[in-house]
């Protein structure tokens, strides 16, 4: 995967914004919400959803959907700093049997704000990459993680095509070193030069992550068969669900090697 570097708000340079490679984020953003309508679509919203505790299929939705139009709307007005406000008018139906048809209307008012913004339109963004095309790619594995979500609450089996996943794992390791505004303890993720790479068993990729005492982010100035301190491996799509917390590492899905206490600090300060 091809990276440039590329400097932050603050006039620093962030560790790397990666080519986001054959993925069309804005069309997948589409069929995955309406993967996520057909999951929900007379479905018990009273049901709770063990990946996001204390919530149950209405709050997913609700904030699946309302995101949605929240990041629509920040495309909408061009923003060039971070907003003061979160308010927006979601049009939230009364009764939750309207709550799928409400989604399905939230990725039209995404769709209609793709339609009316460049991809390559500068652009404020909390992560690396400060165009509007962040908010796409954003918007498409926030929604794609909810759906996995909502299957597994009911008892489904996820799938994830797997171009999507690999370029999910890049997303969230690229994206997390910008995470601390919301995510405070992100921020303990430092070292002194420690490395953890995240290896896809059914390809190619890999992520080499290095621990600063300034921060971390990826590292692509070594090879991709540089030795590390710590090494996760998996499929693309388990490691989807691992880095975002939905599968711990210790689990029978993956290999690990080298500094189990590493892995342990990692995991434990970066979920957001």
């Amino acid at each position: 995967m091809k990276t440039t570097d590329q400097t932050d708000r603050t006039g620093h340079v962030s560790d790397h914004v990666r080519d986001h490679g054959p993925v069309d984020h804005r069309a997948a953003l589409a069929r995955e919400t309406a993967r996520l309508v057909e999951v929900v679509r007379g479905a018990d919203l009273d049901t709770a959803v063990p990946g996001c505790p204390g919530w149950t299929l209405a709050d997913l939705v609700r904030h699946t959907g309302s995101v949605q139009r929240w990041f629509s709307v920040l495309l909408s007005a061009r923003v060039q700093e971070p907003p003061r406000s979160r308010d927006v008018d979601l049009r939230l139906p009364d009764r939750q049997d309207g709550y799928a048809d409400w989604l399905a209307e939230s990725a039209a008012v995404a769709a209609d704000a793709f339609a009316a913004t460049a991809p390559d339109l500068p652009m404020w963004a909390w992560g690396a990459d400060q165009h509007a095309r962040f908010w796409a790619r954003r918007m498409l594995f926030e929604t794609l993680l909810h759906r996995s979500d909502a299957e597994r609450a009911l008892g489904l089996r996820p799938a994830f095509d797997r171009p999507l996943a690999v370029d999910g794992v890049d997303e969230f390791l690229v994206n997390l070193p910008f995470a601390t505004p919301f995510a405070p303890h992100v921020s303990e993720l430092r070292g002194p030069g420690r490395t953890i790479r995240f290896a896809a068993a059914d390809g190619d990729e890999s992520w080499l992550v290095r621990l600063r005492p300034d921060g971390f982010g990826i590292d692509t100035a070594h090879p991709a068969d540089a030795p590390a301190d710590a090494t996760v491996r998996g499929t693309a799509a388990d490691l989807l669900l691992l880095v975002y917390g939905r599968l711990p590492h210790t689990a029978a899905p993956f290999g690990r090697e080298g500094d189990e206490r590493l892995l342990d600090h990692w995991f434990a300060h970066s979920s957001f």
